[in-house]
């Protein structure tokens, strides 16, 4: 039986449940963003050149990345909220002592603590809500998502504003924010509900359990190619408006901005339908829509069409890619009860780790057009689609 105070707090925090998790992950595109308009200062006042202080973006990705590996394991091991407090707290601290830095290398080696620690914090998130949401997984994601991709919309605006008064005032605020987010995790995060296990399974046999999993291997590989297709949008899409189309600063954050809400649209769909139709049909649905768009960008940078061609296709095209990533992750985690922050670590590292293939792709087949751009994000599409077959056919066979 639980105690009234017991109650009182598994109803709030049910409450709460999502905002919080959606802000506990929203700390890494914070910190991602929010200093970008600064770079030119950071640079100028640490005596450095601007290619050193980009690098920093690189150094914060790496450290996400290795920070995830660490933690993963560890999240199915150790209680959800130790491993939050130690995450947020070390990203705390970390973003207090960054104003405070005097050389390029003192930067970048906090910039590195910072990500790391932060990954104790957000590698517990899906697992969380799992437990919460059972099969409808991919549910609790598309509303965690599309409350979380407010941090990427508003950061560069708030980094910009701060930056009138210094670019150390950017770090602060960060501090600010997630000491209030340490607060409220405190206070309103619930423990998992499950019983951990009793059996010590090692940290790289938590690693070999994942990737052993026949079953999930191909919506890994899936996983893997539209996160390509996603980060050859992010790193492209500037290049894209501005120099291939030439539109005005301002018309590009507009464009981007309508993107943005197009992901939020389809995370919206997504919670609407996947309870009825499940996950793998939603995937499928998603598939279906980013085969014909991306093959529509295609075509419209081949016969380089106007920009109001790239902008009808690019939306579905986004939008697709959104669904396709949310009911992906949720059929890989559906499938491991006890290795979910284990799952979720190699999740997001395989992620980021062929994310920083992009760039280097993209300048490889580097024509001045859009072209490459267009056909990498067709060829993702296409593996995602290879890797799908064999569930489509084994399941009209079962039919």
């Amino acid at each position: 039986m639980m105690t009234t105070s017991e109650q009182t707090n598994h109803q709030v925090s049910l409450k709460l449940l999502l905002p919080l998790l959606a802000s506990i992950i929203a700390v890494s595109p914070l910190a991602i963003d929010m200093y970008l308009p600064a770079m030119p200062i950071i640079a100028a006042q640490l005596s450095t050149d601007m290619s050193s202080v980009q690098n920093s973006l690189s150094i914060y990705l790496l450290g996400y990345a290795l920070g995830l590996l660490f933690f993963g394991p560890l999240a199915d091991k150790y209680r959800r909220r130790t491993l939050v407090i130690i995450g947020i707290s070390g990203f705390t601290l970390v973003s207090f002592a960054i104003p405070f830095v005097t050389s390029i290398e003192h930067f970048l080696t906090l910039r590195f603590a910072q990500a790391f620690i932060s990954s104790a914090a957000t590698v517990v998130v899906p697992g969380t809500i799992k437990e919460r949401y059972g099969n409808n997984t991919a549910k609790g994601f598309s509303y965690v998502s599309m409350i979380m991709m407010v941090a990427p919309m508003i950061a560069p605006s708030i980094g910009s504003v701060l930056l009138l008064h210094s670019w150390q005032a950017i770090f602060t605020v960060l501090g600010i924010y997630s000491l209030l987010i340490l607060c409220l995790a405190y206070r309103f995060l619930p423990e998992r509900k499950q019983v951990i296990e009793v059996k010590r399974v090692s940290f790289l046999a938590r690693y070999k359990i994942v990737f052993g999993h026949k079953k999930s291997q191909l919506d890994l590989l899936s996983s893997m190619a539209i996160s390509l297709a996603f980060f050859a949008f992010i790193t492209a899409i500037p290049f894209v408006y501005l120099t291939v189309f030439k539109v005005s600063e301002f018309a590009f954050s507009f464009l981007f901005g309508i993107n943005v809400m197009t992901l939020m649209t389809a995370h919206f769909i997504n919670t609407r339908l996947v309870t009825r139709k499940g996950s793998r049909k939603m995937q499928s649905y998603g598939l279906v829509v980013a085969l014909l768009a991306s093959s529509g960008l295609v075509i419209a940078q081949y016969f380089q069409l106007s920009l109001i061609y790239t902008v009808a296709v690019l939306l579905p095209l986004m939008g697709s890619i959104s669904m396709i990533a949310v009911n992906t992750d949720a059929l890989i985690l559906l499938e491991f009860n006890r290795e979910s922050g284990t799952a979720t670590a190699v999740i997001g590292t395989l992620r980021f780790g062929i994310g920083s293939l992009a760039g280097p792709i993209l300048a490889y087949f580097y024509d001045g057009s859009a072209l490459p751009f267009a056909l990498l994000m067709w060829c993702s599409v296409i593996v995602v689609l290879l890797c799908q077959l064999p569930h489509w056919v084994n399941t009209n066979l079962k039919n």
